[in-house]
């Protein structure tokens, strides 16, 4: 049979090396490519064809949660597992809606992660039994009611909010999504419109409370 390809996504060096290491003792698995963020992850994508992404959920420039959203919907043939230190409902429930095939977290053991990557490069989902069906249930039941919820915002919204809570300027925002800084400012109002926060410092402690950026990022 051919092994199953993966590529892993994680911005710390030494865990990328740990689970690359891990990873080549599993029979059937090879790993084609190592991403630092999301960005990077979806160019290997289009290059290396994996089966299978281990996703970490705080990166840099492309979260996790915003790259497994776009990687769903480009690749049919991609699986994304996340690879998590975060059990809480306000990351889970919104990965499993982005399209993940999986949710585990950091402290798995070695068989739990291999379970995982098998079932989803069939097709199924595998959540860790350390997520509890009541963290999902709870998670739906606030989510349905929550007025500040950062899935009232668009894909684009949410990336503009991570670019201005990681410290970018409007200039450097507009030159890195290749738009014009008028519609850097167009999207800035929107956050503000639909959030009630009007300034750089509000939105970075939104981003870092919803989990969109990492507190130090």
């Amino acid at each position: 049979m051919k092994p199953i390809r993966v590529l892993i996504a994680d911005d710390h060096d030494l865990f990328r090396a740990g689970l690359r290491a891990l990873l080549a003792e599993m029979t059937g698995m090879e790993v084609v490519a190592q991403a630092g963020d999301g960005q990077q992850a979806m160019r290997l994508i289009r290059e290396k064809h994996p089966d299978v992404v281990l996703m970490d959920l705080m990166m840099p420039g492309l979260n996790g949660l915003e790259a497994t959203a776009r990687i769903v919907k480009e690749f049919e043939n991609v699986r994304v597992v996340v690879l998590s230190m975060n059990a809480s409902e306000e990351f889970v429930l919104p990965a499993v809606r982005a399209g993940a095939s999986g949710y585990l977290l950091k402290n798995v053991t070695p068989a739990e992660l291999e379970q995982a990557i098998r079932a989803a490069a069939k097709g199924d989902t595998y959540l860790s039994p350390a997520i509890s069906r009541h963290v999902l249930t709870d998670y739906r039941r606030r989510a349905a009611g929550e007025s500040d919820s950062p899935e009232r915002l668009t894909p684009r919204q949410r990336e503009v909010l991570q670019l201005v809570a990681e410290g970018n300027s409007t200039k450097e925002i507009a030159k890195r999504l290749g738009v014009s800084v008028k519609t850097v400012e167009t999207y800035r109002s929107q956050l503000g419109e639909i959030l009630d926060i009007h300034d750089i410092a509000g939105l970075t402690r939104y981003a870092i409370r919803k989990g969109i950026i990492s507190a130090d990022s």
